[in-house]
């Protein structure tokens, strides 16, 4: 019996040259975003990445794109609360959302910054993919059945990808992708693929570039 949300496969060749060419183009810092009205015309495909604070969403983005200060990752958890958005060669954009699951964060700025991600998650139809970062070493927690279950009620699909692989022994893997696995089921926008990665390692970088180079 196949399991469910498995791995995702490897992808073609055809596949990950489309994925290298994407990301090594040129790839610039669009603009920072706090209001739906700050965000730039909706004229190109978008993939966004979201995370808990210290999942390495900077490092993975910085890893995708070949360059290591583009996405800045804080010292301060929380720290950036701006919607990101960089330009991948006038092609698409990839969109950097603020981190959560801060502890230390005003509850009003909280609040803020989630009802602006839930305006861009259901108001812009450009966006092809959420992809949401789960740290390998620690599951999924209460603070990302959040995120996903506002990506359900937006009708976002989003897909699973796992950080810091390297960092987790084979036993402990098995047991946290069984976790992984059996919390995506009860969300309905989950695609059925998880993608793991290591930013350090570049493991699993080609594959995830070769599926927002495939996306429609």
């Amino acid at each position: 019996m196949a399991l469910p949300f498995p791995l995702a496969e490897p992808p073609s060749d055809a596949s990950v040259e489309q994925g290298r060419k994407l990301f090594a183009g040129e790839v610039t810092f669009v603009k920072g975003v706090v209001a739906m009205s700050g965000l730039p015309p909706a004229d190109r495909p978008e993939v966004c990445f979201a995370g808990r604070s210290n999942v390495g969403k900077s490092s993975l983005i910085n890893a995708l794109t070949g360059r290591k200060a583009l996405a800045r990752a804080s010292n301060t958890p929380g720290r950036t609360q701006e919607i990101n958005y960089f330009d991948l060669g006038g092609q698409s954009y990839l969109v950097d959302l603020p981190g959560y699951g801060y502890a230390n964060a005003p509850l009003a700025k909280v609040e803020k910054w989630q009802a602006l991600l839930k305006q861009y998650l259901s108001g812009r139809a450009t966006l092809r993919r959420a992809f949401v970062l789960i740290d390998a070493r620690h599951g999924i927690k209460p603070v990302d059945e959040e995120i996903m279950a506002l990506l359900d009620s937006s009708a976002v699909t989003f897909q699973c990808v796992l950080t810091k692989a390297d960092k987790v022994k084979p036993a402990e893997r098995d047991r946290m992708l069984a976790q992984v696995r059996t919390r995506l089921a009860t969300h309905a926008a989950a695609f059925p693929e998880i993608v793991l990665t290591s930013s350090e390692k570049g493991d699993g970088i080609a594959t995830l570039r070769a599926i927002i180079a495939t996306l429609e």
